[in-house]
């Protein structure tokens, strides 16, 4: 696989991963990361604006929905959300729970500043993370 597109579907992969498709994004940057496709610096950005896009593509999608009784996971989101306003998205990774969260910030139309700021953050902290458990393992074994 060429290396252009092994970061095509790395993005591709985390950009789904960011919506109710199925992505497996930490499989495949742990993959690559192992096969040292790339430099490691450059699978994390990848994986970063990948999945923060596709987390984006749920803020978009929610204020489209109209605002209507929520139902009780909804209701649960949206109490976090009230809470802890755009700073709950520092969970956006977490799998379902982080969709429903960015759909709907989108759906309660938070100011999008702080919607970027904090669903970037909590997206690249988990890949930097990740990263950095997988390439510690690697030099512990070897």
């Amino acid at each position: 696989m060429s290396d252009a597109l092994s970061l095509f579907s790395l993005f591709a992969s985390s950009f789904l991963s960011a919506t109710l498709l199925p992505g497996n994004s930490e499989v495949v940057l742990v993959a690559m990361l192992l096969t040292h496709v790339s430099q490691p610096w450059l699978l994390v950005v990848i994986a970063i604006i990948g999945n923060s896009l596709g987390g984006l593509t749920n803020v978009i999608l929610g204020r489209f929905v109209l605002q209507r009784k929520a139902s009780r996971w909804q209701e649960k989101a949206t109490g976090w959300l009230r809470r802890y306003g755009a700073a709950a998205l520092l969970l956006s990774w977490v799998p379902v729970i982080g969709d429903l969260l960015c759909f709907l910030a989108g759906w309660m139309r938070l100011p999008w500043g702080p919607v970027l700021i904090f669903l970037c953050l909590g997206k690249a902290l988990r890949y930097v993370a990740l990263a950095l458990v997988t390439l510690q393992g690697m030099t512990w074994w070897h």
